[in-house]
């Protein structure tokens, strides 16, 4: 089952996102998919208000994977230029850890990622709205989608 939220600005989105954020456990994996522009480091910004952190959250684009720590640690990763290769990056360290990883570009990785997960597509529909697609892989996500 697919989840459909519609956000009309930057605020909600990243509301939305921090309400998720207050859900999290340990190990837990999210996957976000989406154009350029589209809102998903928006959204990890919100995500990790829900996580208690403080410090700026912005795109991991360069570095791969950046690291922040709040009440769980959080791994936000951008795998857009690891087509091959994300195994040697030591990233299923992260993905089966005790942290919570929030993977933008996941289906360049999709062969490695745990099945249990929370798959996001964010979608741009015009300056400010959004369009958020929340696909739970597993009971504990379901439970999630089942309370927002």
């Amino acid at each position: 089952m697919t989840y459909i939220i519609k956000t009309n600005s930057v605020e909600e989105t990243q509301l939305l996102a921090e309400k998720i954020g207050r859900w999290v456990k340990p190990g837990m994996i999210l996957t976000l998919e989406g154009d350029l522009g589209a809102g998903k480091t928006t959204f990890t910004k919100g995500f990790a208000r829900g996580l208690d952190i403080k410090r700026n959250v912005n795109s991991p684009t360069f570095t791969i994977i950046k690291e922040y720590q709040g009440r769980l640690p959080l791994y936000h990763m951008d795998v857009y230029r690891l087509e091959n290769g994300a195994e040697d990056m030591g990233i299923d360290d992260y993905l089966f850890g005790e942290g919570v990883c929030v993977v933008e570009w996941a289906s360049m990785i999709e062969d490695i990622l745990p099945k249990d997960r929370l798959d996001i597509k964010v979608y741009r529909e015009d300056e400010m709205s959004r369009r958020i697609e929340l696909t739970p892989v597993g009971e504990f996500y379901e439970s999630v989608c089942e309370v927002l």
